[in-house]
């Protein structure tokens, strides 16, 4: 087990362990001074971090995407825990334990995936069940899909995150439709599915997870626009209303231009797709702020998805053992109630 994880890491403390690069960045003061800025995370969270001294000589030892040893200062800066780099060099093979370093949904992902399957062979339609099943079934994108996180900070960062997401919102679009009867189904599990399906290409993830220059450059809507076309295009016969409203799914699923919709939605199908993608996404980035042993006095750490803190419920009550202790049995409550009139007659 690793010696000490990024959610153990408090200020004024010096601390030597091994981390992952998720990012290396040679930058200069402006005074013209090199250093080496790093992002350094394992399966609790990530850390920036700053090296110095002798920078080109410890730039050299290492990759993005390596395990690296550090001895480092614990120091708060402008309220945020980063480390100052004393020493560092590469992680031998053996030397580490890599479940410590990528966190993983604690779901299983065979059954996940078998969900997945069940949800897509409920839907009727022949066009749009040929259309999912045919991306969910190609061997070219199973595997990657078992493995993706649904992204690289703000929801489902894990091993697995995409599909658990994908899995949570289908299952939220099947309750929605049982209570708004109006709801077609089949269009919500389409783009409950199909909705992500870039950011299989957008983030790589085979180490930390960052994005890939197409995710840089294009972004997953744009991604999966291209992938979904391209595919139902390939199926002689599909109809074009469908194309067109598929498309808009993709499209319009963040909801809102300034959050990189191209569309906003316009349907009721989409209008509802996106509502469940953001609630969907703001409870997975709660269970993981939640769930972190950062933060005090019964608040978690900020959350930069939620831009809050949030309350740790459990703690706010005051737990019924403790009230039990307490509260005042009724026999006592009599008791001093007649001693007290008796004191006021006497």
């Amino acid at each position: 087990m690793k010696a000490a994880y990024v959610s153990d890491l408090t200020p004024d403390t010096t601390i030597t362990s091994f981390f992952l690069v998720s990012e290396k960045e040679l930058r200069s003061t402006r005074e013209g001074k090199p250093f080496l800025r790093l992002e350094l995370s394992d399966r609790s969270g990530t850390i920036e971090a700053r090296l110095w001294d002798n920078v080109d000589g410890f730039a050299a030892l290492f990759d993005r995407d390596d395990i690296v040893k550090v001895q480092a200062r614990v120091e708060n800066y402008k309220n945020r825990i980063q480390l100052g780099i004393e020493r560092l060099r590469r992680a031998e093979p053996g030397e580490v334990d890599l479940s410590d370093y990528f966190p993983h949904t604690a779901e299983d992902i065979e059954q996940l995936y078998g969900r997945l399957r069940e949800h897509v062979a409920t839907i009727k339609s022949p066009w749009l069940n040929r259309l999912v099943s045919g991306v969910i079934e190609d061997p070219a994108i199973s595997p990657r899909l078992k493995r993706a996180p649904a992204a690289k900070m703000m929801h489902h960062a894990f091993v697995g995150g995409l599909l658990e997401h994908i899995v949570s919102l289908c299952d939220l679009c099947r309750l929605a439709a049982q209570h708004y009867v109006e709801l077609e189904l089949d269009l919500l599990l389409t783009g409950a599915v199909l909705h992500d399906i870039g950011k299989l290409d957008e983030l790589c993830y085979e180490r930390a997870i960052h994005y890939t220059d197409d995710g840089q450059l294009l972004g997953h809507i744009i991604l999966g626009l291209e992938q979904v076309t391209e595919r139902m295009n390939s199926i002689e016969g599909f109809p074009p209303d469908y194309k067109t409203l598929v498309k808009h799914l993709l499209i319009s699923h963040h909801g809102q231009y300034e959050f990189g919709s191209p569309k906003l939605p316009m349907f009721r199908e989409a209008l509802v797709l996106h509502y469940l993608d953001d609630l969907d996404s703001k409870m997975g980035a709660a269970r993981a702020v939640l769930g972190s042993d950062g933060g005090e006095a019964g608040w978690t750490a900020f959350s930069s998805a939620l831009n809050r803190r949030l309350l740790r419920l459990d703690q706010f009550r005051v737990p019924q053992a403790e009230k039990a202790t307490t509260a005042v049995p009724e026999n006592d409550e009599k008791l001093g109630t007649e001693t007290l009139l008796k004191t006021k007659t006497v």
